[in-house]
């Protein structure tokens, strides 16, 4: 089984996949400023990659307005966003999703900057939050059981 390393060519949009089975593959679109903490936010979740048995996807946007566009074009099934970024933030970007003519139903995750903005997360319509630093396995673990909940890790095909 050939390993997929996420590179920084696959976080700037250039497809990331290797086919190893019978699922489809999990999409992701990370969204921050800050190219670094792409990198980190593909590395946390890539951690579930090996219960899955398939790579994740990664597609990276560098602001909101980005970001919604490849998420109501792509659908991906995960959207990880930095609470702080320019042109549309993680809030904006979640209520927008949410609010569409036909809603993202997909796993949204903001990273927060401050507890102060837990309830402008519950406000977005995210599923989950996460104040930084926080805790990458804590962090994949909610990722894996949000996609459970919607059905898109079947019990039957996990590894």
């Amino acid at each position: 089984m050939t390993g997929l390393t996420v590179t920084e060519g696959a976080l700037r949009g250039k497809d990331a996949q290797v086919g190893h089975g019978s699922l489809p593959t999990v999409e992701v679109v990370l969204m921050s400023r800050e190219a670094r903490t792409r990198e980190l936010m593909a590395l946390t979740v890539r951690s579930i990659e090996r219960r899955l048995g398939e790579p994740l996807r990664f597609r990276a946007a560098a602001d909101g307005e980005l970001a919604a566009r490849a998420v109501l074009r792509d659908r991906p099934d995960i959207v990880i966003a930095d609470e702080i970024a320019s042109r549309m933030g993680a809030f904006a970007l979640a209520r927008s999703l949410r609010d569409d003519a036909v809603p993202f139903t997909g796993v949204i995750v903001i990273l927060l900057e401050r507890v102060a903005d837990v309830w402008l997360a519950s406000w977005s319509g995210a599923d989950a939050w996460f104040v930084k630093p926080a805790d990458p396995f804590a962090v994949a673990d909610r990722v894996w059981e949000l996609l459970e909940e919607r059905g898109r890790i079947p019990q039957e095909e996990r590894v």
